[in-house]
């Protein structure tokens, strides 16, 4: 399970009015220090939402439930 400042959320419009959120986890894939970051999906909504606001809440809600999973130490 990848640590939260891993992670990114992104709520994108596929159709019009129909918004998913994705969980995107930084890929660290060269150890020489870079100024950009790769990003591949780590999950998505299956379900669009009927708002931006609504899919970007239920990302944090995912979030949520990966912190409550990775317990204390998935707090640092």
């Amino acid at each position: 399970m990848p640590a939260l400042n891993d992670l990114a959320l992104a709520v994108e419009e596929r159709e019009p009015g129909q918004f998913f959120w994705t969980l995107l986890k930084a890929h660290h894939g060269s150890e020489e220090a870079s100024e950009t970051l790769d990003y591949r999906v780590y999950r998505s909504a299956t379900r669009p939402q009927a708002s931006y606001s609504s899919a970007l809440a239920m990302g944090v809600a995912e979030l949520q439930k990966i912190n409550a999973a990775a317990g204390p130490a998935g707090n640092g």
